[in-house]
């Protein structure tokens, strides 16, 4: 209740969001210039968030890559960019680390899934789709061995179906070069 005290009156650009959001306690995203609260995940959704992770940071070390993938960053749609930054489970990027909030020229966005936000999860995978740098977009289940993709056509445009992974195939994510049995990113989950 008392967050919902804090939440200012007025719509916000990003600017005036990062000052509000870095004097509020917990995570927030802005859409459409109304901050939004992010619970904590639950723990299944925090092991594949750093499951995956890891692999693509090992995965990004054997080949030597100079990509690497953040965990939570800022992303700005560039649909309505001055009152959007969204916030993904994991966003990949080959552009030189900085200490910007906002990560800049991501490749690769993953979202993990939850019962509780599949809508506004899947709401911003559209809102991802404008970045004109975002190559991938990938889906991954909590509840289930599951994944989706969405891979930028060669012409800009993207699928109206994304691709499905199951149980036994493998999480292939082509702009980075990397793959994976999707079993593996539930390594550490009650699902396996």
């Amino acid at each position: 209740m008392n967050a919902l005290k804090k939440l200012p009156p007025l719509r916000m650009d990003i600017p005036e969001f990062l000052d509000w959001a870095d004097r509020q306690p917990g995570r927030w995203q802005l859409r459409d210039g109304a901050p939004e609260a992010m619970a904590p995940p639950a723990e299944r959704h925090g092991a594949i968030q750093s499951e995956l992770a890891g692999l693509i940071r090992d995965h990004f070390r054997r080949i030597g890559s100079h990509c690497r993938g953040i965990i939570t960053p800022g992303v700005v749609p560039r649909l309505r960019s001055d009152r959007n930054m969204l916030v993904p489970d994991i966003g990949i990027t080959c552009a030189p680390p900085s200490s910007r909030v906002a990560l800049r020229e991501p490749i690769v966005l993953i979202e993990i899934i939850s019962p509780s936000n599949e809508a506004r999860t899947r709401a911003n995978v559209w809102a991802y789709a404008t970045i004109p740098s975002v190559a991938e977009i990938v889906l991954i289940g909590s509840e289930a061995i599951t994944a989706e993709i969405l891979r930028r056509r060669p012409d800009g445009s993207w699928p109206e179906m994304p691709e499905t992974v199951g149980r036994d195939g493998r999480l292939t994510i082509e702009r980075i070069g990397f793959d994976a049995p999707l079993i593996d990113v539930y390594a550490t989950t009650d699902l396996v």
